[in-house]
């Protein structure tokens, strides 16, 4: 046998990647001097792209004059509403297809066949049925986060073992029960992944609503800025949404650690 001149290192530690915020931190803080240099040198011209500062400056401005929270207010409500009304019916659906024969082929059929549909063309159809108000604009969002919502849930309580649901009935639990404490854990990290991607289309389609009927929202900001050729201000409003957007994720995120602490 060989001579083993020294312990052997430990090599069972699987994939493990481990989060490094200040990390994160330095690759936005270095892109951003990067442009800030560009701009100041004269290589980005200002109407192609402003400068860092100058979209800091505007959104400071926006913000002490109130209208910033005037479109943000009105953008957070619909996609709060929007985002889960689309969430709760989604999962209640995902959920009964994939534990009901009844519902499996009949859900799943209607799922696929609407779901390829761009649900930006349906806004002028939304908005004949339920108006040029709020009702059109959280009817997109809810019709676009529903069918990702169905799809990933259906998904999630596929992967849940079935030996653990065997074992619960061999124990006489009920169907509530098994759901409630077997299926509904089990299938929890496909959901709150799925929520993650249901929250970036849902911010997508409020821009997209917005900007064709609103006075109100980010999205119509956006709009107004870009036929005014203001950069500084279409940046603005783009950065609203991407803070918008890492809100989202963070208080997924904040979710995912909360429901899925038993995971270890």
């Amino acid at each position: 046998m060989p001579h083993i001149r020294g312990p052997v290192a430990f090599r069972g530690g699987g994939f493990a990647p481990r989060d490094r915020p200040l990390a994160g931190a330095l690759t936005v803080i270095a892109l951003l001097a990067l442009w800030q240099a560009g701009s100041s040198l004269g290589w980005i011209p200002p109407l192609f792209l402003p400068a860092p500062y100058d979209v800091a400056r505007t959104l400071v401005t926006l913000t002490l004059s109130g209208e910033l929270w005037r479109h943000v207010s009105a953008s957070l409500l619909r996609l709060a509403v929007g985002w889960a009304l689309g969430t709760v019916f989604g999962v209640a659906l995902g959920v009964g297809v994939g534990i009901f024969t009844a519902l499996r082929s009949p859900g799943m059929a209607v799922v696929s066949a609407l779901f390829p549909i761009p649900k930006i063309a349906l806004v002028p159809l939304f908005i004949i049925w339920f108006g040029i108000g709020e009702g059109s604009k959280i009817a997109t969002l809810a019709f676009g986060v529903f069918f990702p919502m169905v799809i990933g849930t259906a998904a999630g309580v596929d992967n849940v073992p079935r030996s653990l649901i065997r074992m619960a009935q061999s124990f006489g639990l009920s169907r509530r029960a098994i759901v409630w404490k077997i299926v509904l854990p089990g299938s929890l990290p496909a959901i709150l992944s799925t929520m993650r991607i249901t929250a970036a289309i849902a911010i997508v389609l409020l821009v997209a609503a917005e900007m064709i009927g609103a006075q109100r929202g980010v999205g119509a900001f956006v709009l107004q800025e870009g036929n005014l050729y203001d950069t500084d201000g279409l940046l603005a409003g783009i950065v609203v949404l991407s803070l918008m957007g890492l809100g989202a994720s963070w208080i997924i995120g904040r979710l995912e650690r909360t429901l899925l602490a038993w995971r270890g």
